[in-house]
């Protein structure tokens, strides 16, 4: 067969088979009008060079494991040659893993450090885990019932909604990656001077928003080693707003506004009214690869929420 046929059956290009060809990795056989013709014998080493180079095994080092096919064996790591080959792989990317580790706890502590830097309300380490002004809660708040507002969530697929955050960017919520995204989402944060809604303390699940968003500012280090990609609260303040809260709490990642709460549209999310006005009730999806993978709710207390979910990432490892 011609090289475009033994590319396009392998999935790969010509350029790559040329390449495999200079490493001496496959060897065709020369007509006698000076053609190159392939085999099945080539296409089938051609397909393993590229699922070895897709775990991370360079081509260079492939050729253990097509000599071991060229053996007769019926599977390319049948041989000890290829096991030791498997097996520095691996130690390499142990290394590159622990190295990458560590760079990335330094990003994280210097983006804690960053976000409190200026802030009248310091970091966690400097305040220990917190201050009790924002984390206390009155001992009689209703506790809200599980109404079955959110069965239907876990499996949905996020709907195709760009939203501001306080970073003023767009944020598509159907494409934040394959990594977890945590976003919980709240009805609202009251600030000094702010009158909140009547009687928001007897609405099962109202009041609680600001211990919640400190929960997850001191545990958003926890969040990230437990494999969080990334974590947004999201109310239907504007952006004003949220930025204010972001800097009065010292919070080291963004916040996202809904004031149309299309989100709760689109999706079917609970909402409830409070003072004349449309308002989410409380609660947290894990977002990966444009689909709810789990939903929390009802949720309480809601200053223990961050624990809650950070023994939900770590429970639930990918």
């Amino acid at each position: 067969m011609k090289i475009s046929e033994l590319a396009r059956r392998a999935g790969v290009t010509t350029k790559a088979v040329r390449y495999y060809e200079s490493l001496g990795l496959i060897t065709p056989e020369r007509l006698s009008n000076g053609y190159r013709n392939y085999t099945e014998d080539d296409v089938r080493l051609v397909r393993e060079i590229r699922t070895l180079h897709r775990l991370g095994i360079p081509v260079e080092r492939t050729r253990p494991f097509l000599e071991c096919l060229a053996a007769g064996r019926p599977y390319a790591d049948d041989c000890p040659a290829s096991l030791a080959s498997y097996r520095e792989a691996i130690d390499e990317l142990t290394e590159r893993i622990e190295a990458l580790t560590v760079r990335r706890a330094t990003l994280i502590d210097n983006l804690n450090a960053a976000a409190h830097r200026g802030s009248s309300v310091g970091s966690p380490k400097e305040t220990g885990r917190g201050s009790e002004e924002y984390l206390t809660l009155p001992a009689d708040l209703p506790v809200p019932e599980d109404d079955g507002a959110a069965d239907h969530l876990p499996g949905a697929k996020v709907p195709r909604i760009v939203l501001r955050n306080t970073a003023d960017k767009a944020i598509r919520l159907d494409a934040l990656g394959p990594r977890r995204a945590v976003i919980y989402i709240y009805p609202l944060t009251g600030r000094p001077g702010t009158d909140l809604p009547e009687g928001w303390n007897s609405i099962p699940g109202a009041r609680g928003c600001t211990p919640e968003t400190c929960g997850f500012r001191d545990h958003f280090q926890d969040l990230l080693e437990a494999g969080a990609g990334r974590v947004f609260g999201l109310s239907s303040q504007d952006t004003d707003y949220q930025n204010e809260v972001v800097e009065r709490l010292g919070l080291p990642f963004d916040m996202l506004s809904d004031p149309a709460l299309s989100l709760a549209d689109g999706l079917g999310l609970p909402t409830f009214e409070a003072g004349g006005r449309r308002l989410f009730k409380r609660l947290t999806l894990i977002v990966r690869d444009g689909v709810t993978e789990h939903a929390f709710y009802p949720i309480f207390p809601p200053n223990e929420h961050a624990q809650q979910v950070l023994t939900w990432l770590r429970e639930n490892p990918l």
